[in-house]
């Protein structure tokens, strides 16, 4: 009786101390997992931290600039904050370089991770108007560096309102001229919407206010006939025709211009 008592109480103290082992372990465990946890989660933010500080590092610009460059652009953002990707404010850059005279549309991306993507679209100028200001495809005004233009475009004046008026017409004034192979050179729009053009060949037509394609046309009927005139003069050439007539036309005459010799 006294052997199978002491067996017993071994076999408590054996089962107590598995228990204490079980217990410890699982404790040992749990405490793992929540420090690997934990450090985990350190490391992530410590990681998004450093991301997040990046700062933008290269700005790539593309886009159709015949009239803008680039050191325009980069001196236009240089004052704006690159130092943290995620926190660049793209509308900030778009509007600094919108506000460059010969930019029309501009759009920014960000690009990971640390570039800013710049697409520029400058203005076409189709004209100057009224020596300080240019015309684009759309009849807008705009000011801007007029040595920026290397070639050669018209000239228009005009009341201010009707820019896309003078447009419009020239446009059209030009389309049939061009069958003749002659061109405006120089359009004027008086105050009383009367037209007065200026060919590339140095002749101005006084088109008035109304019936402006058919005087045009009459122009071109007749223009072959009186080149002819000014070859039988002697030192004269066509300064102006007058076609505000309901039926002919007038013709003023000028000295012929001396030819250099070479």
């Amino acid at each position: 009786m006294k052997k199978m008592t002491e067996r017993t109480v071994q076999n408590a103290i054996t089962s107590e101390n598995k228990f204490h082992w079980s217990f410890w372990l699982g404790v040992s465990f749990f405490v793992l997992v929540i420090t690997a946890i934990l450090t985990s989660a350190w490391l992530l933010s410590e990681r998004l931290a450093a991301e997040e500080s990046v700062p933008v590092t290269s700005v790539k610009i593309s886009g159709e600039m015949p009239y803008t460059t680039r050191s325009d652009i980069y001196t236009a953002i240089e004052n704006v904050d690159l130092g943290n990707y995620f926190t660049v404010d793209v509308n900030e850059v778009q509007q600094k370089i919108l506000n460059l005279p010969w930019v029309y549309s501009v759009s920014v991306r960000k690009h990971w991770p640390d570039e800013l993507k710049v697409y520029v679209i400058d203005q076409k100028p189709i004209a100057r108007w009224n020596e300080d200001f240019f015309l684009n495809q759309f009849g807008n005004a705009f000011q801007a560096q007029v040595n920026r233009v290397k070639h050669s475009i018209p000239t228009f004046f005009g009341p201010e309102g009707s820019e896309k008026i003078a447009l419009e017409n020239y446009i059209n004034f030009n389309k049939l001229l061009n069958f003749s192979e002659m061109s405006i050179d120089e359009l004027v729009l008086s105050e009383r919407f009367a037209w007065q053009l200026t060919l590339n060949d140095g002749v101005t037509l006084n088109l008035g206010r109304e019936k402006r394609i058919e005087r045009i046309q009459r122009f071109m009927d007749a223009y072959p006939q009186i080149k002819d005139q000014s070859n039988n003069k002697n030192n004269q050439q066509v300064d102006y025709i007058d076609l505000r007539y309901d039926t002919g036309i007038a013709v003023g005459w000028k000295p012929a211009a001396v030819k250099q010799r070479v």
